[in-house]
C-alpha cells in the first residue's frame, strides 16, 4: 500500500484530498501532530513518519493580519507557510526515494499573479509587514523552494509538481479583517471551486505522477518554471536558516 503524507491534512484541501486517497495509507498532519511553525517540533515529527513514503503533499498554511514571532525568532506566516514545507521535503527525501515513483506536491501561486517578490533583505519582513505582502512573497518562495529541490538534487527519483489550484473556498478569508473578510468570503462560495472538486486533479496526480523532475501547473495546465538562479539563491538562504 503506498503511503502520502498531507502537511495540512485536516482542513480546506488538503483534508478533501485526504478523504479522496482510497487505497492509500494517509497520514494527514495537522496541528495537533506537530507546530510547524517550529523548526524544532517539524524535525521531530520528520522523525516520527514513516520510513517509505510515496508521496508529499505540502498545504499547510496560517496567515495573520499582524506580524506574530514565534520562540524560535521567526515570523509565524513565513515559518510554516515557507521554512516548514522546506524542512519536510528536505528530512523526507530519504523516505521519498526508497518509494518506486515519488512526489512531492507544493500547492502554492506559480503562474498566478505576479505582483509579489521576495524581500531577499527581510525575508521574514521585520518593516512593512502586512498580511498581502507576506502571503504574495510566500507564494513566490514556494514556486522557487520546488526549483531549487530540483536544482540541487538533479539525480534523485522524486518528482516535483508545484500546483497553483486558483480561487478555492477553502476558508482563507477568515484570515483577513472587516470588510474584506466578507467580501472575499462571499466572492469564493459564489466564484470559487470547493475543496472536494480542487482536490480531484491532485489526487490524479499522485496516483500517476509527471515524468519531468520539476512541473509547474495552474488548475492543470502547464506554466513557465520558476527563475533557477532566484531558486538556488532561496534554497541556499533556506539551509542556512534550517542549520
Amino acid at each position: 500500500m503506498r503511503t502520502v503524507v498531507i502537511a495540512g491534512g485536516t482542513r480546506g484541501i488538503g483534508r478533501a484530498l485526504a478523504e479522496q486517497m482510497t487505497g492509500w495509507n494517509v497520514v494527514a498532519l495537522g496541528s495537533a501532530d506537530g507546530d510547524l511553525s517550529s523548526m524544532t517540533q517539524t524535525r521531530e515529527l520528520i522523525g516520527r513518519l514513516p520510513e517509505r513514503i510515496d508521496a508529499l503533499v505540502l498545504s499547510a498554511g496560517r496567515f495573520s493580519s499582524r506580524r506574530v514571532v514565534t520562540g524560535e525568532g521567526l515570523e509565524r506566516t513565513w515559518a510554516i507557510g515557507v521554512v516548514a514545507r522546506y524542512l519536510l521535503a528536505d528530512g523526507l527525501r530519504p523516505a521519498l526515494e526508497r518509494a518506486p515513483r515519488p512526489v512531492i506536491l507544493n500547492l502554492c501561486g506559480v503562474g498566478g499573479i505576479r505582483a509579489g517578490r521576495i524581500h531577499w533583505d527581510d525575508l521574514q519582513l521585520t518593516r512593512g509587514y502586512s498580511l498581502l505582502t507576506m502571503t504574495m512573497q510566500g507564494a513566490r518562495a514556494n514556486d522557487l523552494l520546488g526549483a531549487g529541490f530540483a536544482g540541487r538534487f538533479p539525480g534523485s527519483p522524486i518528482r516535483y509538481v508545484l500546483y497553483n489550484p486558483l480561487f478555492v473556498d477553502s476558508g482563507m478569508h477568515r484570515y483577513f479583517g472587516q470588510p474584506l473578510r466578507s467580501v472575499i468570503g462571499v466572492a469564493a462560495a459564489l466564484f470559487g471551486a470547493s475543496p472536494a472538486a480542487a482536490a480531484k486533479p491532485l489526487a490524479a496526480l499522485l496516483e500517476d505522477p509527471p515524468s519531468a523532475p520539476l512541473t509547474a501547473l495552474r488548475r492543470g495546465k502547464p506554466v513557465p518554471l520558476p527563475d533557477p538562479a532566484g531558486a538556488a539563491r532561496l534554497y541556499d538562504a533556506m539551509e542556512a536558516a534550517g542549520r
